[in-house]
C-alpha cells in the first residue's frame, strides 16, 4: 500500500462543519490519526509523499457523476484510458453531491479516499478550510497548462490566497428555457421574456386550467433540494438584492431582497401563474410548464427527453441583469501520493481540454471551460446543429461569483433554500421568514469568518 499524507478528523470535521451527521460517519471510521494543527490555521496542505515507482499504468481513483452525467463521464474516461497506457482512471459513484461529500469525510477520517473526485460549488471550499485538497499549482505548471486560457470567472473561483485548489470541469449558469411551441400557439414572440414584468403579461397566454386546476403553468420554481437558493440567487440579484457580501455581511433582509422574494411568492400565492414544482426538468419536458430556469448541464437531456421545440434565452431582468456561475469542479486530495497526483493532473488537462472538454460538454450542456474550445471547429459545428448551447456560452461573459452565504457558509445554499420553500409552499410572510434566515445565517456563517480570519 502507498504511504499517504494522513488527515485529522478533528480538523476535517471542524472545517468541512457538518455536523452529528457527519459525525456519525467517521465515528464508523478507522481510529483517527494523529492530531494535525486546527483548521484556523492557514491551510498548508501537507507535502504529499512520493509512492514507488509501479509496472504498467498509473491507477487513479476518481469519484465522480451519478445517473446520466456518469454514464457521460465514465464514456470520457473510458476515451482517455484507451488512448495512451501511463494513466488509468477508474471511475466510481457515490450518490449525489451531498452523499459524495458525506462519504468523502467518512473515508477521508478513515484514510480511505479517493485520489481525485467532482466537488459541487458549494462544497469544495468546505474541504479547502477541512485542509484536505491539494495546492496546485506546481501540479498545473509542471503539466504545462496554460492558465490564461480557462474562462477567467470559472478559473478563479478555485483560488484562495493566490493558489489554485479546484479547476472548473462541470460549470454552468442558469438558462431560461421555453416551450417555443407554446410560446408560438399563444402569439408570443419566439424568444425568452426579457424581463420579469414582459413575463408576468406573457404568463396569462400560457396558463392552461380545468376548473380550478393548473394543467399547464407558466413557470416552475424548483425546491431546496433541486437548488432553489442558487436560481433565486440570479434573482435577487436582478431585483436590487443579494444575499451577502463576500465579507460574509448578510443582506437577505434588505428592502429589495424583500421585494425580490414577495415578487417569488407572488407568482405561486397571489398570481398563480408558476408553480412549486417537485421535479422542474421533469415538468418542463413533459409540458406540465411552458418555461422555467433550469442548469446549462440540463440542456442534454432536455434536448434528448422533450417532444417539442425547446428554446434557450439569457435570463430575464429586472433593475438589473445577474446570472450566476454553477456547478462542479475537479481536486486532488490532499492524502494522494505524488505519482497518482501527477497521474490526476494529465486527466484533468485532457478532461478540461479542447478533446475531452469538448466532448464532455457537447453530451451534457456544460459549459466549455477554455476559451480555445468554444472556439475551435468543433464547436463551431456543435452550435450549428444545437443553437440552444450557445446561449449559455454569450450569456458568460455576463456572469458573476455567487454570494459567499450559499458557498463557503456550511449549509448555505440548503439554509437559504428551506426558507425559501417556506414563502413559495408555505405562503409564511416574506419578511419574518428572511429575518429569520439571516439570523441562521450569521451564525453559521461565525466559525468561517473565524477561520478567514486567522488565515490572515
Amino acid at each position: 500500500m502507498n504511504k499517504t499524507n494522513k488527515l485529522s478528523r478533528r480538523t476535517l470535521l471542524k472545517g468541512i462543519g457538518l455536523g452529528a451527521g457527519a459525525a456519525a460517519l467517521a465515528a464508523c471510521a478507522a481510529p483517527p490519526a494523529a492530531p494535525s494543527a486546527p483548521a484556523s490555521q492557514a491551510p498548508a496542505a501537507p507535502e504529499p509523499t512520493a509512492a514507488p515507482a509501479t509496472a504498467g499504468p498509473v491507477e487513479i481513483i476518481h469519484w465522480g457523476f451519478t445517473g446520466g452525467l456518469g454514464k457521460t463521464e465514465e464514456k470520457l474516461a473510458t476515451m482517455w484510458n484507451e488512448m495512451q497506457s501511463e494513466v488509468k482512471v477508474t471511475l466510481q459513484v457515490q450518490g449525489n453531491y451531498e452523499e459524495t461529500a458525506q462519504k468523502l469525510t467518512a473515508a477521508l477520517a478513515a484514510q480511505q479516499g479517493p485520489d481525485m473526485v467532482l466537488l459541487s460549488d458549494v462544497w469544495w471550499f468546505k474541504f479547502f478550510r477541512a485542509k484536505a485538497l491539494m495546492p496546485l499549482d506546481d501540479l498545473i505548471k509542471e503539466q504545462g497548462i496554460d492558465t490564461a486560457d480557462f474562462v477567467e470567472s470559472l478559473w478563479n473561483e478555485g483560488v484562495r490566497k493566490d493558489v489554485q485548489y479546484w479547476i472548473p470541469f462541470a460549470r454552468s449558469t442558469p438558462l431560461f428555457y421555453y416551450n417555443a411551441d407554446m410560446l408560438e400557439a399563444a402569439g408570443l414572440p419566439a424568444r425568452g421574456p426579457e424581463t420579469w414584468d414582459e413575463m408576468r403579461e406573457w404568463a396569462p397566454k400560457l396558463i392552461k386550467k380545468e376548473g380550478d386546476m393548473t394543467k399547464v403553468a407558466a413557470f416552475a420554481h424548483p425546491g431546496a433540494a433541486s437548488y432553489v437558493a442558487w436560481l433565486f440567487q440570479c434573482v435577487i440579484r436582478q431585483f436590487g438584492g443579494r444575499y451577502s457580501d463576500q465579507d460574509f455581511n448578510i443582506l437577505l433582509a434588505e428592502p429589495d431582497s424583500i421585494r425580490a422574494g414577495q415578487f417569488y411568492q407572488d407568482t405561486v400565492n397571489k398570481e398563480g401563474w408558476a408553480i412549486a414544482s417537485q421535479d422542474v426538468t421533469k415538468d418542463f419536458v413533459t409540458g406540465l410548464t411552458a418555461t422555467a430556469m433550469m442548469s446549462t448541464g440540463s440542456l442534454a437531456g432536455v434536448l434528448r427527453d422533450a417532444q417539442f421545440k425547446v428554446g434557450t434565452a439569457f435570463l430575464p431582468k429586472e433593475k438589473f441583469f445577474n446570472c450566476c456561475t454553477g456547478g462542479s469542479g475537479l481536486a486532488i486530495l490532499a492524502t494522494t501520493p505524488m505519482e497518482k497526483a501527477r497521474a490526476a493532473i494529465k486527466y484533468i488537462d485532457y478532461a478540461t481540454g479542447n478533446d475531452g472538454g469538448a466532448f464532455w460538454s457537447q453530451n451534457t450542456g456544460y459549459m466549455p471551460v477554455r476559451k480555445s474550445t468554444a472556439t475551435g471547429e468543433s464547436y463551431k459545428a456543435f452550435f450549428e446543429k444545437v443553437p440552444q448551447a450557445k446561449t449559455a456560452v454569450e450569456q458568460l461573459p455576463l456572469t458573476e461569483a455567487q454570494d459567499a452565504a450559499r458557498v463557503f457558509i456550511p449549509g448555505g445554499d440548503q439554509i437559504i433554500g428551506k426558507g425559501l420553500e417556506r414563502i413559495l409552499i408555505g405562503n409564511e410572510p416574506v419578511e419574518k421568514v428572511f429575518i429569520e434566515v439571516k439570523a441562521i445565517l450569521e451564525k453559521e456563517a461565525e466559525p468561517v469568518k473565524q477561520d478567514i480570519a486567522a488565515m490572515g
